[in-house]
């Protein structure tokens, strides 16, 4: 059986950012003048281009090492469908040969990441429902 090596808390943190991300819409208003607090926080679901969440998966991201951002590309790949957990060697050889520094970014602008990287854990019998994530 293919061994991860990235944790699965660090997959699920990932998984659980990018959600974050996924649900923000567009800025209803550019300039509100008005008090949060009276406005609901709905702020917090518009998507800036200054978005701490972003920033913060951004960060996460660029904190990993070679390894761990090549599982997470794997296990993208993965979970899309794109191979089985049978071929995990030979996806890590290809993982490998394409790989670039630019794999946050590639990650970042993947869409349906988070279903993607669950996919991908769930054909290595985990799931992010198992984790604790306050420690990361």
């Amino acid at each position: 059986m293919a061994a991860l090596r990235i944790s699965p808390e660090k997959v699920c943190f990932v998984v659980v950012k990018a959600r974050e991300l996924d649900v923000k819409v567009a800025p209803a208003e550019l300039d509100r003048g008005s008090n949060p607090t009276d406005d609901q926080m709905v702020q917090v679901l518009e998507d800036y281009a200054d978005d701490p969440t972003f920033e913060e998966l951004r960060s996460f991201l660029e904190a990993l090492n070679d390894d761990e951002l090549e599982d997470l590309l794997a296990l993208t790949w993965l979970g899309r469908g794109d191979c089985g957990v049978d071929d995990w060697d030979e996806v890590m050889e290809e993982v490998r040969d394409v790989r670039e520094r630019r794999t946050g970014d590639y990650l970042l602008g993947t869409p349906l990441l988070p279903d993607y990287l669950e996919g991908g854990l769930a054909e290595f019998g985990l799931s992010c429902d198992e984790f604790e994530l306050g420690h990361l």
